[in-house]
């Protein structure tokens, strides 16, 4: 992970963020459909995202290469861009939600067994699976948790 730094996001860069999240779907989860523009995803992440959670940045170079968005019980996004993952960057944005938090659930794709396998490593459980009929996506699903321990 040399030379990168994790620190939080700074409003203006919603729209960087946004890219990040689309990139990274797009090269990660292709089976997955697109059911927004890019426009759409800017203005969710400026209103909603930056809104509700807490948005922390991996920096490399001066420039965003991921991100974590986190808010009280839930992990919301864990993204990089394609080419920065297997350096530990996800690893250190996710140690850096828990230790802000007692408790983190998630949602992740079944499909992603990657990234299943990531935050098994670290720490959290399947305590749930869906058939994706209640997600937007309509993509099967696993719910995910973890609980710092007394």
């Amino acid at each position: 992970m040399d030379g990168v730094t994790i620190r939080p996001a700074r409003p203006d860069e919603s729209d960087a963020i946004a890219e990040i999240a689309r990139a990274s779907r797009e090269h990660f989860l292709p089976y997955l459909p697109r059911l927004h523009s890019l426009e759409g995803d800017k203005r969710f992440y400026r209103t909603r995202v930056f809104a509700e959670c807490a948005v922390w940045v991996a920096e490399a170079g001066g420039a965003p290469i991921g991100f974590c968005a986190f808010r009280t019980d839930w992990l919301e996004h864990l993204y990089l861009l394609p080419g920065h993952t297997g350096r530990s960057v996800g690893s250190a944005l996710i140690e850096n939600a828990k230790a802000r938090q007692d408790r983190l659930q998630l949602w992740v794709f079944r499909a992603n067994t990657g990234a299943i396998r990531f935050y098994a490593r670290h720490g959290f459980a399947v305590i749930r699976e869906t058939d994706g009929a209640g997600n937007e996506e309509k993509t099967p699903d696993v719910l995910m948790e973890w609980r710092r321990r007394a």
